[in-house]
């Protein structure tokens, strides 16, 4: 027996065909994620050339001053200055039902309609204490009587804790009397007095200053900034974490614990169970055990914050370069679900069927037509796949359809059958110019067509094919009706079959293979393709395996036969890459699991499927770290297993609703330690919040902690709809509990901002089925 005999007869054992698709019941029997409502945040930015040093929220009107003036942030005029405010505002709070300022020359009272001084020397803070507002000099402490703030401080003086004399009849006798300031910061907590100074804190029992206000623990730092009580906790911000007094013992929240940033500003709160921290670089909200961190550019127009108002369901947070608005809603899965679509639909990111990332040209968008069209629409022809085999809604399978449409255009519009163009530019209607750049540095290639109506962009590579092979499959399993199925399966036969009969490349209209289009044994078993060959091989697999379940072909037994022969099968496991360093791109990610669905789904060889499963589960244990539903959901649907739902669930829960792609940088954070029961096999060192990132698609990487993308790209959310509906179609998650239409829908106007026209040039050709 051959060689090639041997290796058949041991490992995979094809000996008939037997189709099998997505269609069949989903097998994950694990407790899905409940859809239970949560807070969803939105933000809005309004950019200043100075800070805003100051905020304050009084009868539904937020007021800030910025170069020491006050105004008040209005819907229609954010610039509102204030007529008879004082100037050189230093320090506000919003106190029984009255806004209170402090100036270099005095403290001022406003009711809502009048501005009153009420004393004439400097504060530096205020605050409630035992139902009376309490002010604060550098060196006193007054109490507002309803008129006018009279000084705390007895006619003997203040008494030092330190040289007191307690006399046996009870009497307290002092050596001299003591200052209580330098004061920089005022707090009641447990009906006492605090008071921060330069570098400690105080506590005022009557007449009795006490300088050690704590039996246990230390401050981090004798750098202090700002003082806030809440409930059973007294929190300092320090420049190394912030230090909570709780009783008699002072512990400190750091980046151990779990807090993104440790230069601490100020600290505010509005509610029992929330605290939210200021830094010199971004704000952050302390909601029970988690820290939420909203950084510059993503969130805030500058990373300095000065000040944070809560106003729930608003926070206002003041920055070195303006204002930054959050804003909270009730929500569920499925009415963010909504609201994305329509941004999707409305938005301007569809375009002859195609979904187009956006570019921002001077006051407006223009679509980008990138070197992979058909790999990002891919993500919306399986998303709507998904979710028509979730709802079974005519209008999903439209969407599919006329996405399925685009994907076998790129086949069409080529001279050649089963070589796919990457993309598809519109003589007359797509504004910009072709790009000049193809693969690996070398020119694009663009085609004109016959009728000069349209250029397509060649030297395609494997991308584009594993993303056709995921999403059309999908397509034909899930939504594919009559005629539909047989152009989904002949679409995918197709390209099999220029693969094979190319010599396993892509060949370009001039006869040379792609740069990156081959899965040859003279390219992936060489060593200037070794790095390609786990991924690259296991892709031909899948294509194989594909193209002989849906169509029932025997030349695609014959050509897995060749590339079990080639031994592209022991290359399988170890497929994804997690050294050298500069060899591991999280875009690999992405492709290795638009394998592993159709592979998996199709592949019934008990052999080969081991394989297959052993390469699966080794590379989601990489990729765990990162809490991608897009993996999660994948394992969990392919292999049953608990696919830590919750984790990924609560990742969509996190994205950002809105397109728009902000820089964000969160690589000096803290808190980037690996947490328990993870390993950072491909780099970083833990996951970051898609939160705290920005809008992504393709790979949706989680370790990728900086971006300087500045606003001007704008992604459509289909990576998150392919997400969501394919954890809702394989039972991972769960459809909402209530029929309450404001929590699992949207305002038909919602989301409908469009960022680009509308395509209006020549309509794409008919598409024959």
């Amino acid at each position: 027996m051959t060689h090639h005999g041997i290796l058949r007869s041991l490992v995979i054992g094809i000996l008939s065909f037997q189709a099998v698709s997505f269609a069949e019941t989903p097998k994950y029997d694990l407790a899905p994620v409940k859809d239970t409502i949560y807070q969803q945040e939105q933000g809005e930015r309004w950019v200043t050339d100075t800070p805003i040093t100051e905020l304050a929220h009084l009868s539904g009107v937020l007021y800030y001053v910025r170069d020491g003036v006050l105004n008040a942030y209005l819907p229609d005029d954010p610039s509102h200055q204030i007529t008879g405010a004082p100037e050189g505002i230093t320090r506000m709070k919003t106190l029984d039902e009255a806004l209170w300022a402090a100036t270099n020359t005095g403290a001022w009272r406003f009711n809502g309609t009048t501005w009153k001084q009420v004393h004439s020397q400097p504060m530096v803070d205020f605050c409630m204490h035992q139902g009376a507002v309490h002010g604060a000099t550098r060196d006193d402490i007054f109490r507002w009587d309803g008129n006018q703030f009279v000084n705390i401080k007895p006619s003997t003086g203040f008494l030092s804790s330190d040289s007191t004399v307690i006399m046996a009849d009870g009497s307290q006798v002092l050596s001299n009397p003591i200052r209580i300031g330098p004061i920089q910061r005022l707090a009641s907590y447990s009906d006492t007095l605090y008071v921060m100074n330069p570098g400690r804190l105080a506590l005022l029992n009557g007449a009795v200053l006490f300088r050690h206000p704590y039996d246990w623990g230390m401050l981090p730092s004798r750098t202090l900034r700002d003082l806030h009580a809440q409930g059973s906790r007294l929190y300092t911000a320090t420049n190394r974490g912030a230090a909570v007094l709780r009783g008699m013992a002072l512990t400190t929240i750091n980046g151990k614990d779990g807090l993104p940033f440790e230069d601490l500003t100020c600290i505010t709160s509005d509610s029992p169970s929330d605290v939210w921290f200021g830094t010199t670089n971004g704000a952050i909200r302390k909601t029970g055990d988690e820290y939420h961190f909203f950084g510059a550019g993503n969130w805030l127009p500058g990373g300095h914050v000065y000040d944070i108002e809560v106003a729930y369901p608003n926070v206002y947070i003041a920055t070195d370069r303006g204002l930054g608005i959050i804003q909270y809603e009730d929500y569920t899965l499925q009415k963010k679900a909504d609201l994305l679509e329509k941004m999707v639909k409305n938005g301007g990111f569809q375009r002859l069927g195609f979904l187009q990332k956006l570019w921002k040209s001077g006051d407006g968008w223009i679509r980008e037509i990138s070197d992979n069209d058909g790999g990002h629409t891919a993500h919306y022809l399986a998303a709507m796949s998904f979710k028509y085999a979730v709802t079974g809604d005519n209008q999903d399978r439209q969407e599919a359809l006329d996405a399925f449409k685009a994907m076998i255009w790129l086949d069409d519009i080529t001279p050649k059958d089963g070589f796919i163009a990457r993309s598809i530019f519109s003589v007359d209607g797509d504004k910009g110019e072709l790009s000049k750049q193809g693969s690996g540095g070398l020119p694009a290639k663009w085609y004109e067509t016959d009728d000069k109506k349209w250029f397509w962009k060649g030297d395609t590579s494997s991308d584009e094919v594993n993303a056709h092979f995921y999403s059309v499959s999908l397509f034909h399993d899930l939504v594919a009706q009559g005629k539909e199925k047989e152009r989904a399966q002949r679409h995918l036969a197709n390209i099999s079959t220029h693969i094979i009969d190319n010599g396993w490349v892509l060949r370009d209209m001039d006869g040379e293979p792609t740069r990156w289009g081959r899965w040859d044994p003279e390219y992936l078993l060489r060593p200037y393709g070794i790095e390609s060959r786990g991924l690259n091989g296991m892709a031909a697999q899948t294509y194989m395996w594909t193209a002989l379940s849906l169509s029932g072909d025997k030349k695609f037994q014959q050509g897995l036969d060749q590339l079990i022969a080639w031994r592209y099968h022991t290359f399988t496991v170890r497929q994804k890459m997690t050294f050298p360093p500069e060899s591991v791109v999280t875009w690999d990610d992405e492709l290795a699991f638009r394998c592993y669905l159709p592979l998996l789904t199709y592949a019934d060889d008990p052999a080969l499927r081991s394989i297959y499963l052993r390469s699966l589960e080794r590379h989601w244990e990489v990729m765990r770290m990162q809490k991608v539903p897009f993996f999660n959901f994948m394992y969990g649907a392919l292999t049953g297993n608990d696919c830590e739902a919750d984790e990924a669930a609560q990742s969509l829960r996190e994205y950002r609703i809105t397109p728009i792609q902000y820089s964000y940088q969160n690589s000096h954070r803290s808190d980037l330690a690996t947490e328990p029961g993870y390993v950072p096999y491909a780099g970083g060192t833990r996951g970051i919040s898609s939160r705290e990132s920005g809008a992504m698609w393709g790979s949706r990487s989680a370790i990728r902690y900086d971006s300087g993308s500045g606003g001007r790209t704008a992604i459509p959310p289909v990576g998150w709809l392919e997400d969501y509906w394919m954890g809702r179609y394989y039972g991972i998650i769960d459809a909402p509990e209530t029929n309450d239409p404001a929590l699992i829908t949207v305002p038909s106007d919602a989301g409908t901002h469009q960022w680009a026209k509308p395509y209006s040039g020549t309509p794409r050709p008919k598409i024959e089925m």
